[in-house]
Protein backbone atom coordinates (compact mmCIF):
# COMPACT_ATOMS: atom_id res chain seq x y z
CA UNK A 1 0.00 0.00 0.00
CA UNK A 2 2.69 2.24 0.72
CA UNK A 3 2.32 5.72 3.10
CA UNK A 4 0.95 8.14 0.43
CA UNK A 5 -2.64 6.86 0.98
CA UNK A 6 -4.56 5.82 4.10
CA UNK A 7 -5.51 2.44 4.80
CA UNK A 8 -8.93 1.62 2.88
CA UNK A 9 -12.40 0.49 5.29
CA UNK A 10 -11.89 -2.60 6.95
CA UNK A 11 -8.19 -3.40 5.92
CA UNK A 12 -6.99 -4.52 9.20
CA UNK A 13 -9.62 -6.91 9.66
CA UNK A 14 -9.60 -8.37 6.05
CA UNK A 15 -5.81 -8.75 6.73
CA UNK A 16 -7.24 -10.41 10.06
CA UNK A 17 -9.45 -12.90 8.42
CA UNK A 18 -7.03 -13.98 5.53
CA UNK A 19 -4.37 -15.01 8.52
CA UNK A 20 -6.53 -17.10 10.45
CA UNK A 21 -8.25 -18.62 7.19
CA UNK A 22 -10.83 -20.21 8.38
CA UNK A 23 -14.42 -20.91 6.73
CA UNK A 24 -15.94 -18.19 8.75
CA UNK A 25 -12.92 -15.47 8.07
CA UNK A 26 -13.33 -15.93 4.25
CA UNK A 27 -17.18 -15.40 4.21
CA UNK A 28 -16.27 -11.91 6.13
CA UNK A 29 -13.96 -11.49 3.47
CA UNK A 30 -16.46 -11.94 1.10
CA UNK A 31 -19.64 -10.28 2.24
CA UNK A 32 -17.75 -7.51 4.55
CA UNK A 33 -14.35 -6.59 3.98
CA UNK A 34 -13.52 -6.46 0.43
CA UNK A 35 -16.65 -4.46 -0.58
CA UNK A 36 -15.94 -2.03 1.62
CA UNK A 37 -12.23 -1.82 1.08
CA UNK A 38 -12.73 -1.93 -2.94
CA UNK A 39 -15.14 1.00 -2.62
CA UNK A 40 -12.31 2.95 -0.39
CA UNK A 41 -9.87 2.07 -2.78
CA UNK A 42 -11.96 3.70 -6.15
CA UNK A 43 -12.53 6.31 -4.08
CA UNK A 44 -8.64 6.98 -3.82
CA UNK A 45 -7.06 6.55 -7.36
CA UNK A 46 -8.22 9.55 -8.95
CA UNK A 47 -7.96 13.08 -6.93
CA UNK A 48 -10.26 15.89 -7.56
CA UNK A 49 -8.41 17.23 -10.12
CA UNK A 50 -7.01 13.99 -11.58
CA UNK A 51 -7.54 13.25 -15.31
CA UNK A 52 -10.58 10.84 -15.72
CA UNK A 53 -9.28 7.34 -16.88
CA UNK A 54 -10.80 6.32 -21.11
CA UNK A 55 -11.30 3.82 -22.34
CA UNK A 56 -8.46 4.42 -25.72
CA UNK A 57 -4.85 3.53 -25.63
CA UNK A 58 -4.21 6.49 -27.84
CA UNK A 59 -5.47 10.05 -29.03
CA UNK A 60 -4.69 9.04 -32.45
CA UNK A 61 -7.47 6.10 -32.56
CA UNK A 62 -9.74 7.97 -31.27
CA UNK A 63 -9.13 10.87 -34.19
CA UNK A 64 -9.12 7.92 -36.85
CA UNK A 65 -12.22 6.53 -35.96
CA UNK A 66 -13.58 10.11 -36.80
CA UNK A 67 -16.35 10.10 -34.34
CA UNK A 68 -19.56 12.28 -35.50
CA UNK A 69 -22.93 13.04 -34.17
CA UNK A 70 -24.74 15.62 -32.44
CA UNK A 71 -23.59 16.78 -28.25
CA UNK A 72 -26.64 17.35 -26.74
CA UNK A 73 -26.55 20.02 -23.79
CA UNK A 74 -29.13 22.06 -21.56
CA UNK A 75 -30.58 24.98 -23.56
CA UNK A 76 -31.71 28.50 -21.86
CA UNK A 77 -35.92 28.04 -22.91
CA UNK A 78 -36.13 31.06 -20.36
CA UNK A 79 -34.68 33.51 -22.66
CA UNK A 80 -37.27 33.16 -25.79
CA UNK A 81 -40.86 34.26 -25.83
CA UNK A 82 -43.60 32.06 -26.72
CA UNK A 83 -43.27 34.08 -30.13
CA UNK A 84 -39.87 33.09 -30.29
CA UNK A 85 -40.23 29.38 -29.33
CA UNK A 86 -43.09 29.08 -31.94
CA UNK A 87 -40.31 31.00 -34.64
CA UNK A 88 -38.15 28.52 -33.43
CA UNK A 89 -39.93 25.71 -34.06
CA UNK A 90 -41.14 27.21 -37.97
CA UNK A 91 -37.04 27.62 -38.02
CA UNK A 92 -36.76 24.29 -37.88
CA UNK A 93 -39.40 22.67 -40.27
CA UNK A 94 -38.87 25.29 -43.04
CA UNK A 95 -35.35 24.31 -43.55
CA UNK A 96 -35.49 20.83 -43.36
CA UNK A 97 -35.12 18.57 -46.25
CA UNK A 98 -38.65 16.58 -46.41
CA UNK A 99 -40.70 19.15 -45.05
CA UNK A 100 -42.87 20.92 -47.87
CA UNK A 101 -45.17 24.32 -47.52
CA UNK A 102 -44.49 25.22 -43.98
CA UNK A 103 -46.90 27.49 -42.47
CA UNK A 104 -47.43 29.97 -39.20
CA UNK A 105 -50.95 30.28 -39.15
CA UNK A 106 -51.92 31.86 -36.22
CA UNK A 107 -51.24 34.92 -33.82
CA UNK A 108 -49.32 33.71 -30.73
CA UNK A 109 -51.77 33.05 -28.00
CA UNK A 110 -54.83 33.09 -30.48
CA UNK A 111 -57.63 30.84 -30.19
CA UNK A 112 -56.13 28.75 -32.94
CA UNK A 113 -57.85 25.35 -31.89
CA UNK A 114 -55.02 23.87 -31.29
CA UNK A 115 -53.04 24.79 -34.83
CA UNK A 116 -49.82 27.20 -34.69
CA UNK A 117 -47.71 25.36 -37.43
CA UNK A 118 -48.97 23.20 -40.49
CA UNK A 119 -46.05 21.63 -42.94
CA UNK A 120 -46.68 18.73 -45.23
CA UNK A 121 -44.15 15.97 -44.71
CA UNK A 122 -42.92 13.73 -47.70
CA UNK A 123 -41.41 10.39 -47.59
CA UNK A 124 -39.45 8.64 -50.37
CA UNK A 125 -40.45 4.94 -50.87
CA UNK A 126 -38.44 2.98 -53.33
CA UNK A 127 -41.82 0.84 -54.51
CA UNK A 128 -44.69 3.37 -53.58
CA UNK A 129 -43.29 7.10 -54.64
CA UNK A 130 -43.79 9.78 -52.60
CA UNK A 131 -45.94 9.63 -49.48
CA UNK A 132 -47.15 12.98 -47.80
CA UNK A 133 -48.56 13.48 -44.58
CA UNK A 134 -50.52 16.77 -43.40
CA UNK A 135 -48.83 17.71 -39.43
CA UNK A 136 -50.26 20.08 -37.29
CA UNK A 137 -47.25 21.44 -34.75
CA UNK A 138 -48.83 22.59 -31.73
CA UNK A 139 -46.71 24.74 -29.80
CA UNK A 140 -46.30 24.88 -25.97
CA UNK A 141 -43.38 27.07 -24.43
CA UNK A 142 -44.24 25.74 -20.90
CA UNK A 143 -41.16 25.96 -18.40
CA UNK A 144 -42.89 25.64 -15.05
CA UNK A 145 -45.84 23.00 -16.27
CA UNK A 146 -45.55 19.69 -18.45
CA UNK A 147 -48.07 18.62 -21.00
CA UNK A 148 -50.94 16.71 -19.19
CA UNK A 149 -53.49 14.19 -20.44
CA UNK A 150 -55.94 16.61 -20.53
CA UNK A 151 -54.01 18.65 -22.35
CA UNK A 152 -53.22 16.13 -25.26
CA UNK A 153 -57.10 15.29 -25.20
CA UNK A 154 -58.38 18.62 -26.25
CA UNK A 155 -55.08 19.44 -28.92
CA UNK A 156 -56.86 15.63 -30.57
CA UNK A 157 -60.76 17.09 -30.65
CA UNK A 158 -59.48 20.25 -31.46
CA UNK A 159 -57.78 18.25 -35.08
CA UNK A 160 -61.01 17.33 -36.23
CA UNK A 161 -61.69 21.10 -36.71
CA UNK A 162 -59.12 21.50 -39.38
CA UNK A 163 -60.51 18.91 -41.51
CA UNK A 164 -60.92 18.07 -44.37
CA UNK A 165 -58.27 17.74 -45.56
CA UNK A 166 -57.24 15.15 -43.24
CA UNK A 167 -54.79 15.78 -40.16
CA UNK A 168 -52.09 12.79 -39.97
CA UNK A 169 -50.24 13.64 -37.32
CA UNK A 170 -50.13 16.65 -34.49
CA UNK A 171 -46.73 16.95 -33.03
CA UNK A 172 -46.65 18.95 -29.47
CA UNK A 173 -43.57 20.75 -29.48
CA UNK A 174 -42.80 22.21 -25.88
CA UNK A 175 -39.67 23.72 -24.07
CA UNK A 176 -40.83 21.48 -20.97
CA UNK A 177 -41.64 18.06 -20.80
CA UNK A 178 -44.95 15.55 -20.83
CA UNK A 179 -46.37 13.48 -17.79
CA UNK A 180 -46.64 10.39 -17.11
CA UNK A 181 -49.95 9.81 -18.04
CA UNK A 182 -49.67 12.08 -21.20
CA UNK A 183 -46.73 9.78 -22.16
CA UNK A 184 -49.23 6.60 -21.60
CA UNK A 185 -52.21 7.93 -23.52
CA UNK A 186 -50.22 9.26 -26.37
CA UNK A 187 -49.02 5.99 -26.68
CA UNK A 188 -52.01 4.19 -26.39
CA UNK A 189 -53.00 6.46 -28.93
CA UNK A 190 -50.61 5.05 -31.30
CA UNK A 191 -51.89 1.72 -30.40
CA UNK A 192 -55.48 2.56 -31.83
CA UNK A 193 -56.66 2.09 -35.08
CA UNK A 194 -57.39 5.56 -35.64
CA UNK A 195 -55.66 7.27 -38.77
CA UNK A 196 -54.40 10.36 -36.13
CA UNK A 197 -50.79 9.82 -35.04
CA UNK A 198 -49.29 12.12 -31.85
CA UNK A 199 -46.04 12.82 -31.81
CA UNK A 200 -44.17 14.24 -28.47
CA UNK A 201 -40.98 16.88 -28.66
CA UNK A 202 -40.35 17.49 -25.32
CA UNK A 203 -37.13 19.90 -24.40
CA UNK A 204 -34.73 16.91 -24.49
CA UNK A 205 -36.20 16.14 -27.81
CA UNK A 206 -35.71 19.81 -28.99
CA UNK A 207 -32.21 20.08 -27.68
CA UNK A 208 -31.12 16.83 -30.01
CA UNK A 209 -32.50 18.69 -33.38
CA UNK A 210 -30.96 21.32 -32.43
CA UNK A 211 -27.49 20.13 -31.01
CA UNK A 212 -26.98 19.35 -35.25
CA UNK A 213 -28.16 23.01 -36.05
CA UNK A 214 -25.91 25.12 -34.18
CA UNK A 215 -26.67 28.18 -36.39
CA UNK A 216 -30.09 28.33 -34.81
CA UNK A 217 -28.44 27.83 -31.49
CA UNK A 218 -27.07 31.24 -32.12
CA UNK A 219 -29.82 32.76 -34.03
CA UNK A 220 -31.85 32.45 -30.87
CA UNK A 221 -29.44 32.51 -28.16
CA UNK A 222 -30.08 29.68 -26.53
CA UNK A 223 -27.03 29.57 -24.67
Amino acid sequence: MGSSMPRPDRWNEMGRHLHFGQACDFDDVERVDWPAAKASLRKSLYGQDDPIAVNVGDLRELIASKPSGPIPTKLNWAKLTEEQFERLIFSLIACEPGYENPEWLTQTRAADKGRDLSVTRVAKDGLSGHLRARVIIQCKHWLERSISPTDVALLKEQMALWEPPRVDVLTIATSGRFTTDAVAAIEKQGQADRALRIEMWPESHLEMLLAARPALIAEFGLR
